[in-house]
């Protein structure tokens, strides 16, 4: 087995069968990263040991007749904002360096454990995720696979690349603004951000608690639909992560989708996008049939908004630090977060005013449609370092403008799949997939046939490693 580019269903079945076993695919896991993440920089740390100790024990249930979980022996890692018991939380920084190390797993990590996943290391990011190129001040960049020149996104650019090189199967992200959706667009790979609070943030580092959400990356839908299976329930650990029952969506993957109703995005989900990212969201549209049209109102006013709340409570939670060690920050975060301490109070509570009006108004939408097909990113992936970028013959900034079409969803804690283009002799898109709060399901159908039609997929690429 090509354990680099199977998906992590078919590691898991390959295990149980005993057709390979966790120790084999662990240690290809790990001659993986040693041999190409040198010049990809997806991990900060590789957990070998600890992995090799928990694929062993697997092997061990295996042999005496026991169930070792749904993935078991599957590599994973995670983005190094996630706690992992032994290692310190670095959520890319200099001065998280100085804590002490964690006590014990996240509840997202302890959880894709459970089911007999390997966590193979701590992945990369922009410091306190509060950015969209993994451009990081102190452990560096990580290069996107397609183009080693190219950003990988942010802020969890190092688990969309480890997935899209083919070093794991299986990575976990957080998305505050679209930092799992817009390294998932770039890198070509599948990014799913589910309702907020769906799935505990536990034992996670966080930028702004009022939006921030946790997923998984793959290069399968199934991937995506098993790993959000298995993070869901309720945690007394997080008190925004919800009581609802778990809304399984496994099963739910090969329902026929004549039934759901399906619109293109228009007005500003159109305009401020290169030609290319607006062609891949009809690419979609064709595949499955899609003709209507559906307005978000004001969400240029709720990208506005997102960034004002955002600031506000980064800085808020940070502002010791600022205060007492500015000099040892990224200098594009520090700015950032120095810019949000001087936001007025009625700014902050107006934004919070609007917001609740926004979610009241994109709630009416969603009663007449029940999923909306938006692209993830207006360009596809820019230069490393790469200020500025012309569009719609205006020049502006790069970096915060590759969330122009994930903010507005973000502030609301809409459930979005990013769902990879390929294109041929190009860098790949994304195009989301976007629902009403908890109807996770609808999203996965769709992209499940979006898949079987080759219309999405997320091949390990290979090209630019060598």
């Amino acid at each position: 087995m090509n354990f680099d580019s199977a998906d992590a269903i078919t590691i898991a079945a390959a295990v149980r069968e005993g057709k390979v076993s966790a120790v084999e695919v662990t240690k290809a896991a790990l001659a993986q990263i040693a041999a190409r993440d040198h010049q990809l920089n997806c991990f900060t740390a590789v957990t070998a040991k600890t992995a090799l100790t928990d694929a062993a024990r697997i092997d061990r249930e295996i042999a005496q007749g026991n169930n070792p979980g749904t993935l078991a022996g599957v590599p994973f890692a995670v983005k190094n904002l996630f706690d992992i018991a032994g290692l310190t939380t670095l959520a890319g920084s200099k001065i998280n360096a100085e804590n002490p190390a964690a006590t014990q797993d996240a509840t997202a990590v302890m959880k894709l454990k459970q089911a007999g996943a390997v966590l193979v290391g701590a992945l990369n990011m922009d410091e306190y995720a509060y950015g969209f190129v993994t451009e990081n001040f102190h452990y560096g960049t990580t290069h996107n696979p397609h183009d080693l020149q190219r950003v990988a996104g942010g802020s969890s650019g190092g688990s969309a690349a480890a997935v899209a090189a083919g070093l794991v199967p299986l990575t976990l992200g957080s998305d505050t603004n679209g930092s799992i959706r817009v390294p998932a667009a770039l890198c070509g790979v599948f990014g799913f951000k589910p309702t907020y609070g769906r799935l505990s943030r536990a034992g996670v580092a966080l930028l702004s608690s009022s939006f921030d959400h946790i997923g998984p990356f793959a290069r399968s839908v199934q991937d995506i639909a098993t790993v959000f299976d298995l993070l869901q329930g309720e945690d007394d650990r997080d008190p925004i992560c919800t009581k609802r029952p778990p809304g399984l969506v496994l099963s739910q993957l090969k329902q026929d989708i004549s039934g759901i109703r399906i619109a293109i995005a228009a007005d500003y989900f159109t305009k401020g996008a290169e030609s290319e990212a607006l062609a891949a969201v009809q690419k979609v549209a064709d595949a499955i049939k899609v003709t209507e049209y559906v307005t978000i109102p004001e969400a240029h006013r709720a990208r506005a908004a997102a960034f004002v709340i955002t600031a506000s409570e980064g800085a808020n939670l940070h502002f010791e630090k600022l205060r007492s060690r500015p000099q040892d920050f990224d200098p594009a975060t520090r700015d950032r977060f120095l810019a949000g301490a001087l936001i007025p109070s009625n700014w902050y509570l107006q934004a919070q005013r609007f917001r609740k009006w926004y979610r009241d108004r994109v709630r009416e939408v969603l009663q007449n449609v029940d999923v909306i097909l938006a692209p993830t990113t207006p360009i596809s992936a820019p230069l490393i370092g790469e200020q500025t970028m012309i569009l719609d013959g205006e020049e502006i900034l790069v970096r915060p403008h590759l969330g122009l079409f994930t903010q507005p969803l973000s502030f609301i804690g809409l459930p979005v799949l990013s769902v990879p283009i390929q294109r041929q002799n190009a860098l790949p898109l994304g195009v989301q997939l976007i629902a009403a709060p908890y109807n996770e399901a609808l999203i996965l159908r769709v992209a499940a046939v979006l898949e079987a039609k080759g219309v999405v997929s997320a091949p390990v690429i290979f090209n630019a490693l060598n």
